[in-house]
């Protein structure tokens, strides 16, 4: 089922944000130039609440909003929190995140009119005019740099 998800916080991640509002949309599947990728709404939810910051924008900014620290895994190329990180962010998520979500054929083009008419200060994609998106972006570069800064955790 292709369609828009979106996230609210009973506890914010942040004191600057409000809680018990929608923070951020995503959408299942993902639209690129020459395909559409294979995820649908409950892999990509589900992959939120339990996967890692490399595959998931959401709990990457979560995670850097919460003070969890980025760091290279694997080969060095990957960036997550590591497994106790991780762990954190799961357990955090699961007390304070909820999804709602809406089937839609074309999921890209709601997106476009959600995050262009919607304060959604958790989305950078497409999102320059969020008061917020300054933050949120430095705040994830500060991340990544610091995490190129450490060695490789195992």
């Amino acid at each position: 089922m292709a369609g828009v998800y979106g996230w609210h916080f009973a506890q914010t991640p942040h004191p600057e944000l409000d809680a018990n509002r929608l923070l951020y949309v995503g959408i299942a599947p993902r639209f690129m130039a020459n395909r559409t990728s294979t995820q649908n709404l409950r892999k990509r939810v589900r992959y939120h609440y339990r996967g890692n910051a490399a595959g998931s924008t959401l709990r990457l900014t979560l995670g850097c909003l919460l003070g969890l620290e980025l760091r290279r895994v694997g080969s060095g190329t990957r960036m997550t929190f590591g497994k106790a990180g991780e762990s954190t962010l799961t357990q955090w998520m699961a007390e304070n995140a909820r999804v709602c979500w809406i089937e839609h054929g074309e999921p890209w083009t709601m997106e476009s009119q959600l995050i262009s008419q919607l304060d959604l200060p958790l989305n950078l994609d497409q999102n320059r005019h969020n008061v917020f998106h300054s933050r949120l972006k430095e705040l994830r570069a500060h991340a990544r740099r610091r995490a190129r800064e450490l060695p490789v955790s195992a």
